[in-house]
């Protein structure tokens, strides 16, 4: 029995009809008839006209999709500029509220320690520490001092807990800076916030450091957990 393969040709693409098109004639034979014509000069142009449509078609649609691609890039380096910007704006109204916290709470601070034992002689601020190049070696908001002790005072309008481990690096480099100029002193720490979270707190506490915060018109110093930390 012959079987007769019947393929419907208007449910492929140009390019798969015009290779059918082209490719069934010489596989029927005189004992063998396909059932139709072989294809004309003008359903072969027809069919190529299709397929350079197609191809015009995918064409605009990639160049659609690179255009679409272009401009979510472009897009994302303005959301990172304005990202930036807003960081740097931040950082700025940041340090500018420290500065704030900084002269607010160094007149008083002074009495304030002395209802921890503390005689402190002199209050200092944004005092800077340098080599004998003349090169910032680090900066200290607020400096307690007296003949035997110093209290070194970071302030921040937000206080977190890399500000914490910034001081605490910042003693050591103090420690240093005295041992080469012969300052036998004990140094110690303490931290100031007008924003601060309990863990953050908790952490300045464990560190050593007291904890200096809003309190109403004033502020409070907290004493840091167990003995305070010397340097």
């Amino acid at each position: 029995m012959a079987l007769t393969l019947r393929v419907n040709v208007r449910s492929t693409s140009p390019l798969a009809r015009l290779k059918m098109r082209l490719i069934m004639p010489a596989t029927q034979t005189a004992s063998h008839p396909a059932g139709g014509n072989p294809p004309t000069f003008e359903s072969v142009w027809a069919i190529l006209q299709e397929v350079a449509a197609s191809q015009k078609e995918t064409d605009r649609q990639l160049k659609e999709t690179d255009r679409i691609i272009k401009e979510v890039g472009r897009k994302q380096e303005e959301t990172d500029r304005i990202v930036k910007e807003t960081s740097k704006q931040i950082g700025t109204i940041n340090n500018r509220f420290g500065e704030i916290v900084e002269y607010m709470v160094a007149p008083n601070l002074k009495e304030k320690f002395r209802e921890y034992g503390f005689r402190f002689h002199d209050v200092m601020t944004d005092r800077v520490f340098s080599d004998d190049d003349d090169n910032t070696l680090f900066e200290v908001d607020v400096l307690l001092q007296n003949s035997e002790k110093a209290m070194l005072v970071e302030t921040k309008a937000t206080l977190t807990t890399e500000d914490v481990r910034d001081h605490v690096e910042r003693l050591k480099k103090m420690r240093k800076y005295a041992d080469l100029h012969g300052d036998k002193r004990i140094f110690l720490g303490a931290v100031a916030g007008v924003v601060m979270t309990l863990n953050v707190k908790r952490y300045a506490l464990k560190q050593g450091f007291y904890v200096i915060e809003p309190s109403g018109e004033s502020f409070n110093i907290i004493s840091p957990s167990g003995k305070p930390k010397e340097w």
